[in-house]
């Protein structure tokens, strides 16, 4: 049994060593370590932070950006509308010039051929007159060559005036 129980010259020697070692891990070892974990500790609690505000930038740029795309979007379809009004207003106004063009240019043919026809039927009482005059003429020329058909004309004419 003597080999399972200690001796105390040995108990002693081992108390003292760890005692020894203790005290030496403590200033070398241990205030080292500690410093270097809570650094460590410190600088992923840094990195956990800068993590953690990096996800609310990138929230807060996410969100940004929703707006602006949003706002693009309404720009672009207020855009396209006041494009498409424009385009329809020019359209509605080309259309009313055509029609008060063609209106015109329909207004201006009936007056010419209002014109023309007031021309002709001028023209064809002119001719008619001129035609009547050489057919009278012709007659009278015919009726009256011999001087008796003169004198029976004469005649007539006169009766005629006095009746009336």
């Amino acid at each position: 049994m003597d080999l399972v129980t200690p001796h105390f010259g040995l108990l002693f020697w081992q108390t003292i060593t760890f005692l020894v070692l203790i005290y030496v891990l403590t200033k070398f070892a241990w205030k080292p370590i500690a410093s270097a974990l809570k650094e460590r500790e410190a600088t992923i609690e840094n990195a956990l932070n800068a993590a953690e505000n990096a996800k609310l930038e990138l929230a807060n740029l996410q969100a940004s950006n929703e707006k602006l795309l949003k706002e693009t979007r309404l720009e672009r379809d207020k855009v396209l509308k006041d494009a498409h009004s424009a385009a329809s207003q020019m359209i509605a106004e080309a259309k009313d010039k055509a029609i008060e063009e063609g209106a015109r240019q329909i207004e201006q043919a009936r007056l010419a051929i209002e014109n023309d026809k007031k021309a002709a039927i001028v023209e064809m009482r002119n001719q008619a007159g001129a035609i009547a005059l050489q057919i009278a003429e012709k007659l009278l020329k015919r009726e009256l060559s011999s001087e008796v058909a003169q004198n029976q004309l004469v005649a007539e004419y006169l009766k005629e005036a006095n009746l009336n």
